[in-house]
Order: structure tokens, then sequence, then C-alpha cells
């Protein structure tokens, strides 16, 4: 089992023994990710970090690993940055991309398009996000959090609410943790649930799902609950994101049934979904959640460019 030299553009890409063993690097990296420990283990190579997409976690979690692990780090933030706003086709900005660097991290608002810049790219690709496709690297930091936090990933109940319909961090969550077996609940309004094709896929590998609307009615049942915001700009229509805005609101009070070691998470940024109050209980994981971004896109970097 090697990862050096792969691609990692979704979360069905990597087997299960494989997910393992990244989360197990991941915790080996701790130390350096904290900067208690200093690495070379990259020295001499170059991550090409293409954000044609606003980010903040992901992109910072990215090249603060490279750096982390001695290596170093070229950038291109938004298409207004790269010759993209000339006209360049996405295909050439890529090629000249791995001719620069040994690795690339990849966040475009196209659905599709880490897949497709994989096939013009040598160097490997990861995907950093792709429109409402795919973010496979928030899947592993997720679920390295819960295995953290909670320890066995198959035996504990997810509650996962917002906006499922857009949200690509959901999609690949989900399937990851319908494959290692926990049971999940996905909390929405009707028109922003998670798709059916998920549902079906997750029913296929035998996963224990369920839809509902009501987020207070399954909280005494929940190991974790997974908040997200409803994306604006996914929505084609104001009014239709209008109807969904501030949908649920996870308020202090409404946490006095939980289970005393149940976590929230969230892959930030957060809007009003969670309230400030929230922050400073024993439930809130979602900010040690955002640094485990840095350990677990240490233990890829350094699996894809020099396994293990």
């Amino acid at each position: 089992m090697t990862l050096k030299g792969r691609d990692i553009i979704n979360i069905g890409d990597l087997e299960l023994d494989e997910i393992e063993l990244i989360l197990d690097i991941s915790k080996e990296m701790l130390p350096v990710a904290r900067g208690e420990k200093r690495s070379r283990t990259l020295d001499g190579k170059v991550l090409a970090s293409l954000f044609f997409e606003a980010s903040t976690r992901t992109r910072l979690s990215f090249e603060t690993a490279m750096h982390r692990l001695g290596g170093n780090v070229i950038t291109i933030t938004g298409q207004e940055g790269s010759s993209l706003i000339k006209g360049e086709t996405l295909a050439d900005t890529i090629r000249m991309a791995d001719a620069y660097s040994d690795i690339i991290a990849l966040r475009h608002p196209r659905e599709g398009a880490a897949r497709m810049s994989a096939t013009f790219s040598s160097a490997p690709v990861i995907n950093g996000g792709d429109g409402a496709g795919q973010h496979p690297t928030q899947t592993l930091l997720d679920l390295f959090t819960i295995r953290e936090e909670l320890g066995d990933i198959g035996k504990q109940n997810v509650t996962i609410v917002g906006d499922l319909r857009y949200g690509r961090t959901v999609h690949s969550l989900s399937l990851a943790l319908g494959r290692m077996g926990a049971t999940m609940t996905f909390v929405a309004p009707d028109m922003i649930q998670m798709p059916d094709h998920i549902i079906s896929d997750l029913k296929g590998m035998g996963a224990k799902v369920k839809r509902t609307t009501d987020l207070k009615a399954e909280i005494p049942a929940s190991d974790v609950i997974y908040m997200t915001r409803i994306q604006k700009e996914r929505f084609a229509e104001e009014e239709e994101y209008r109807k969904v805005a501030g949908a649920y609101k996870l308020q202090v009070r409404m946490l006095d049934d939980a289970k005393k070691h149940m976590m929230i998470m969230h892959p930030l940024p957060r809007v009003d979904e969670i309230h400030p109050e929230i922050d400073s209980t024993r439930h809130a994981k979602y900010f040690a959640q955002a640094f485990n971004g840095v350990p677990v896109r240490m233990a890829l970097l350094k699996l894809i460019l020099e396994g293990e």
C-alpha cells in the first residue's frame, strides 16, 4: 500500500486502510504541526497552492503543512491573480504549475475541475474543493478529529446539519462515514437536503441513514453534531437562498439534554448557525478541528511525495 505519486480528488479514491494510514501518520505529525518539533522531510520540494476560489483554512493549512515539513510554496489566490483573467485556460495554468512544482493543491469553483486538472499534470493533484463536488482533505481532517476525540468512528451517531445539497464537505464526509459504519442523520430544509444519489450510495453500502428537518429532536442521541452554513454563493437565485437562510441556529440552551461527550463540529466559516456562547462549552471542537487540517495535510504531502 502506497500513496506515493497519487492524486487525491475524491474521498472514494482512498481505500479504508489508506484512510487509516493517513490518520495514523497525522497523529505522528501533531508535534511538528504545533511547532514542538522540526522536520526537513520535504526539503527542496515545492507545493503549488492554486486557490481560484476564496479560502482561509484550507489554503493556509496546506501552506503551513508544507512549510512545517521544510518545503516551499508558490501560490495563486483568485482568478484575478493569474493569467486566467487574460483568457488562459485552466489546463494551461495547470501545465505551468506542474512545471514549477512537485505537487499541486487546487481549489476551483467548478465541479470536476480537480479531476480534469489531474489529467494535465504529471505532478500529483490534491483537490482542495471543487464547486459543490468534493473536499477530500476536509473529510480526512474531520475523521481525524472524530477519532482523536471519540475513538472508533464506526460507533458514532453523526448528525449533519445545514446546506446538504450544495455542501461539498458533507458529501465527502457522509460517504466516508458510511464506509466506516457510522450512523447518520441529515437535518436540512427539504430544498437543500442531502441529494438522493448520495442517499442511494449510502444505502447501497449498508449505511444507516435518515433525513429530517428537526434538529432539536436529534440532539440527545447525537455523538457528533456537524453544523454547516447555508452557502449563499451556491444558489442561482437569491430568493431561493432567503427561503432557507438561518434555518438552524444552535444555542447553548438546546444542549441541556446532549451527551456529555457530544462534540460540535463545523468546517467554517460560520455565520450565525452556532451561537458564540457555545465556543466556551466542552462540546465545541470546531477550532481544534480547523487546526487538525495542518497535521492531516502534512501527512498527505509526506505520503504522496515521499511514501511511508
